[in-house]
């Protein structure tokens, strides 16, 4: 191989500007959601912030459905990003698993970003819709294989497959089978199964407390979080038959 071949290409100057002014514009909009809301986005406010007009912001971004797309990718990684960063710097204590870990540096995420937290679970536009297979799909997929591999840490597809949960209907079994094998599909419907149902319980608690519904807690809302995700992972791997 000559060296020719390993060498990474040195982006253009004008690919380097663009870079930055894209940064510049996603730092623009995630200024203006925290401040008005993933609701009130506005192309023409973006552009008014950097002092550049909307026609020449259209360069970067045609429509504010690409901006949003964007935003809500940029949000995503983020978000993947915390999550990550509380599984690699937890301490080993067999009693908090490490899927633990990772609902804690989601929470904590969704906590201090509730804006942009709602912007990627909410509906940031009302006739808005993620392109298929794009960017916000393959963040999306981060964030599962996240979650999948430290909550069936050490289990095997024939366990996760055997796992004493209800077997899906033919019609869903037949749908969980044409999954990305990127995603869900990797799983068997019971492995799928699970996920899910952590996830849901997971996220269920987080958007409670981001919205304001659990502050009858007062100072106690990480204990009681900590505590419901000890049980739910005692709970799914109770349901998840032994290695042979």
């Amino acid at each position: 191989m000559s060296p020719a071949d390993t060498t990474t290409a040195v982006p253009t100057l004008r690919q380097r500007r663009r870079a930055v002014a894209t940064q510049e514009i996603l730092g623009a909009a995630e200024r203006h959601i925290v401040e008005n809301g993933p609701h009130a986005l506005s192309l023409r406010a973006v552009a008014r912030d950097l002092g550049m007009t909307v026609q020449a912001l259209y360069h970067y971004f045609p429509s504010r459905y690409d901006l949003v797309t964007a935003l809500i990718a940029q949000a995503y990684e983020d978000l993947a990003d915390a999550v990550q960063s509380a599984v690699d710097g937890a301490q080993e204590d067999p009693s908090v698993p490490r899927l633990v870990h990772a609902a804690e540096g989601y929470r904590r995420w969704a906590v201090a970003h509730p804006e942009r937290f709602q912007l990627i679970y909410g509906s940031p536009l009302r006739d808005y819709a993620a392109p298929p297979g794009g960017p916000t799909t393959v963040a999306v997929q981060r964030m599962s294989g996240i979650f999948q591999r430290e909550l069936f840490a050490g289990c095997s597809p024939e366990q996760l497959a055997a796992a004493d949960v209800p077997a899906p209907s033919p019609e869903l079994g037949a749908h969980l089978g044409q999954l990305s094998p990127n995603g869900l599909g990797a799983l068997p419907p019971a492995g799928v199964h699970l996920l899910l149902s952590a996830w849901g319980h997971m996220h269920g608690l987080v958007v409670l407390e981001v919205f304001g519904h659990t502050t009858f807690l007062g100072g106690h809302q990480a204990e009681v979080f900590r505590v419901s995700m000890c049980q739910l992972v005692a709970d799914v791997h109770r349901r998840i038959p032994a290695a042979r």
